[in-house]
């Protein structure tokens, strides 16, 4: 392992002024070349004080505005539309983008890789979906996954609704007079 002072944020990492023992493949490939860390001396510790510190600050006020999203999604539920045979079963699946799409129409931008979904679903049901926000901040958004309206349906309801608007007893080829 190699010891290394980031100069950048990191995600997988750390912050700026971080030190962090990485594998010397990837400081040597890609830390260094990319200009993200340098050697740990007291020098270069000095320089980046100051930007630790705006780090530092980005990182709570991201933190409070994660906190209030967490707080907003607890009670989101979201629908989507899929097709399904009779016994509930989808003819496909339900992931992370479908998921992600539909907190979108609701106007939560989420990436997909927040969603913390387990499997796909597969049917027809009602299912509690965690959204990782932070390492250690996630809550619950729940889906419900129902049934799409086909072609067949939709002349069903064509077929009631002609007959809908007629009264009992009144007989629509008789002319006025």
């Amino acid at each position: 392992m190699v010891k290394l002072l980031l100069c950048e944020n990191v995600e997988t990492l750390g912050i700026v002024g971080d030190v962090v023992d990485v594998a010397p493949g990837y400081a040597r490939n890609y830390l260094l070349p990319q200009g993200l860390a340098t050697e740990p001396t007291d020098g270069n510790m000095r320089k980046l004080a100051e930007r630790r510190r705006v780090a530092e600050l980005d990182r709570a006020k991201k933190r409070t505005e994660l906190e209030q999203l967490a707080e907003k999604l607890t009670d989101v539920e979201v629908t989507i539309h899929a097709r399904a045979n009779e016994e509930g079963v989808l003819y496909g699946s339900v992931g992370v983008k479908e998921i992600a799409d539909a907190l979108a129409e609701e106007g939560f931008y989420l990436r997909p890789e927040q969603i913390a979904l387990e499997r796909p679903i597969r049917q027809l049901d009602t299912e509690s979906v965690a959204i990782k926000l932070a390492d250690d901040l996630s809550t619950p958004v729940k889906v419900w996954v129902v049934r799409e309206k086909t072609d067949d349906d939709m002349e069903d309801e064509e077929v009631s609704d002609a007959g809908a608007g007629r009264e009992a007893g009144v007989d629509d080829n008789s002319a006025d007079e």
